[in-house]
């Protein structure tokens, strides 16, 4: 064999021992910057300088601005995440609640508003009308209400010769 040659046993087991540590805390440390880097834009208790400020320690020094950023501000991390984790749940369990409803009468109010927006676009109803429909609408008026001003609405297109 040549000098050239290199096999599997010229690496010693506990040098692949320790190139495996080095790249397992090489890892770690880009997803604690990367969370640092995260938290200081999440956070909005701090104005844009500090945040420049932080980030800029943190993009020129990586190592001794992560270390002091964790330092100073580690307390608030954990917390900021809780919050927005609690924010999420809630946001979540008041999407199943309104998706188990079946709809509000919000949400019928803006598929209401969006059909009268595609009428008045294709020239079926004039902008008078569309303000008065719209008036009802957003007035709370129920949907037995407002179909004498959707019968009305249903003719204008023969009016118009559409």
């Amino acid at each position: 064999m040549s000098a050239q040659t290199y096999l599997a046993y010229d690496y010693p087991l506990l040098s692949a021992f320790w190139t495996m540590l080095w790249l397992f805390l090489w890892i770690m440390w880009l997803v604690l910057l990367f969370r640092v880097i995260v938290d200081i834009f999440r956070d909005d208790s701090m104005g844009g300088w500090a945040k420049a400020g932080w980030l800029a320690l943190c993009i020129v020094v990586p190592f001794l601005g992560v270390l002091v950023y964790v330092i100073a501000r580690g307390k608030g991390m954990g917390q900021r995440e809780i919050s927005q984790a609690r924010d999420q749940q809630k946001a979540f369990e008041s999407y199943i609640r309104q998706t188990a409803q079946g709809g509000s009468a919000q949400s019928s109010s803006v598929d209401e508003l969006a059909r009268l927006s595609e009428m008045k676009s294709r020239g079926d109803i004039s902008d008078e009308e569309f303000r008065k429909a719209k008036a009802l609408v957003l007035g709370g008026s129920g949907p037995a209400e407002r179909t004498g001003s959707a019968e009305r609405s249903g003719s204008v297109p023969t009016a118009h010769g559409r």
